[in-house]
Formats: C-alpha cells, structure tokens, sequence
C-alpha cells in the first residue's frame, strides 16, 4: 500500500451516468468519498450499486460524466486503477475445486505479488481471518463465513489502497456480519479506503458517510446520523391493541408516508410538510375510531430511506404532471 494519496478524495464522481439500451442504470452520480473512510452505498436490488462500483473499478466505461479513483481518470486510466484496488463480488468469485491455499496462490501471482512478498502475505492473511486450519481444505467444502473471509483475504493480498465490496455479507448469519464489520474497521484503520454497498440498514449506520441510491439516482448524502438527524420529530409510535387496523386505517390518512408494525406497536413516518406529526396520527386513530397511545418516536434509517425515496417519486410525479 503506498504511504500517501494523491487527494484527500480516494473517490470523486460528477455526473457520472450508465445507459443499457433504453435502460439508465445510473443517472448523473455526484459523490465525493474521504481517504480513508468507509463509505456505503444503499439500495435496493436494482438501484445502480453494482453498476456504480463496477464503473469505479474499470470495469464499464461510463456513458456520461466524469470520475476519478486514486486520482485516476476512470474512463482512460482503468488499468492503473486496477493494480491499486481491491474488488469482493457479490458472489463468491474463487476456484471451489482449489484449495484455499491454492487460491490465495493464484491471486497473489495474478496481482503480481512477488514470491517472497506473497508467502508472507499469504501466512498474515491466514492468520488474521482465522483460515490456517483450513489452508489445504478445498474451499467448496468451507462454510459461508469461511468462504466470506477467504474472498476478503484474497481481495487484500496486494494491499490495494481502496477495497471495493458489492454486498459482502448477503449469505453470511448475523454473527459472521458482525464479525466481518469488525475486520472492516481494522482495515480502514491501517488506512485502506472502502466502499461498500448494501441493503442492510444496520450495516449501512457504520459507515461513517452514506449515499442512498434509489432507480439510479442519489436521492440522500452524508453521514448517518446527519442524515437521521435531518427528519427532526416526523417518526411517531402507536401502542394499540388493534395494530392491524390501525396500520389499514393510517396508511390511508393524508400525511402519513409510511407504517410499519414493530410487535404490537406502529412505527410512523409522516410527511415533511406536517406541522403535527404526533396530533396528526391521533386524529387519524381518533377519525377511525380507534384507540391508542401516539408519542414520538427516534427515527431510524429505514425512515430516512423512505422519506428520500417517496420525495423523489412525488417530484418525477409532479414534472410528469
């Protein structure tokens, strides 16, 4: 890993774009991502992420715009850019007829890692994911965080300054997520920039800034709880002993943009522009003839999510209109 980068941005996008045919994957991207950071991309399946990522590592060539890793120009610098960072597919990418000796091997000598350099590496990294009990196991018959950690190690041999992550943890338990998070931190600690993109809104409040991607657009920036902090009182709860009526009869109420049932309780975000949020639902369970108990409520990822995805679709409505 080099000592220092050319910019305090290991990332800068501006107006990045990717058509498919008719299909615009990613749509006029501005995003700017801190050396040094781990920066998360969230989404649904189909909201650009991979796309996004595949672009920043030269591996598609944008239809619009402009992008730098590294301080490399990502339309004519790709090769370069590839020798200094680090790609973990969102499926599992390695030989499974192999070794995990033999694949972590292969990686080193395709990314050119010298052979004393490589053994060194190899020991450490199998050290440091807790594979050395494992290194002559062919890897088809390792467990899912096993095979999680193997891909992380073999993504880290050449010691890119930038690692790239699609998803990483969608077919691991929940201690193998925590787990993995864990050496995420450690990474970027020793100073290895990440992006990671996920649909996970626990996962996405570790990271210490976040770009919401909705249909190819960025629809929210910033840190986390910058970002949480944003809806101010608009998440109320609703204690009832009659949540699925209360969950029909709120959906319905103008002002209210989403309910969720948590349990026995509701948990209800309303739209920005209500003066009241807690003296709207009551009015709302009241009108129905309904009894609860309406306080607010911390607002919480998800709800910062809906809220940027719903403003987004009432704008496209409102320019279709």
């Amino acid at each position: 890993m080099t000592d220092s980068l050319p910019s305090a941005l290991a990332i800068e996008a501006h107006g990045l774009t990717r058509r498919f045919g008719s299909l615009t994957a990613v749509d006029r991207l501005d995003l700017a991502v801190s050396t040094g950071t781990i920066h998360g991309f969230l989404g649904p399946n189909g909201s650009g992420k991979t796309t996004t990522l595949r672009m920043f590592c030269g591996l598609l060539r944008p239809s619009a715009g402009t992008a730098s890793v590294l301080g490399m120009d990502i339309a004519h610098k790709a090769e370069a850019i590839r020798r200094r960072i680090g790609y973990m597919t969102q499926r599992f990418s390695l030989y499974e007829d192999l070794t995990v000796l033999e694949n972590l091997q292969f990686v080193g000598e395709v990314q050119g890692v010298p052979a004393r350099k490589r053994r060194e590496k190899i020991d450490e990294l199998l050290a440091t994911y807790r594979l050395k009990d494992r290194c002559g196991q062919r890897v088809g018959t390792l467990s899912g965080g096993e095979k999680q950690r193997l891909a992380l190690a073999a993504a880290l041999i050449h010691e890119p300054d930038l690692l790239f992550l699609d998803e990483p943890t969608s077919a691991v338990d929940p201690q193998n997520r925590r787990d993995f998070w864990e050496n995420l931190f450690d990474i970027c600690d020793r100073g290895t920039t990440i992006l990671v993109s996920t649909h996970y809104m626990d996962e996405a409040e570790r990271c210490h800034s976040l770009s919401i991607l909705d249909y190819g657009q960025l629809v929210g920036s910033g840190p986390p709880r910058e970002q949480i902090a944003r809806l101010g009182n608009r998440v109320v709860e609703v204690e009832t002993d009659t949540p699925r009526e209360a969950q029909t009869a709120l959906h319905r109420a103008a002002g209210v943009l989403s309910v969720a049932q948590l349990g026995t309780q509701l948990h209800v975000l309303v739209a920005e522009d209500a003066a009241a949020p807690v003296e709207l639902v009551t009015r709302a369970m009241r009108d129905a003839n309904l009894i609860g108990r309406v306080h607010p409520a911390r607002p919480g990822l998800e709800d910062v999510f809906v809220a940027v995805t719903v403003a987004r679709c009432k704008a496209q409505h409102k320019e279709a209109a």
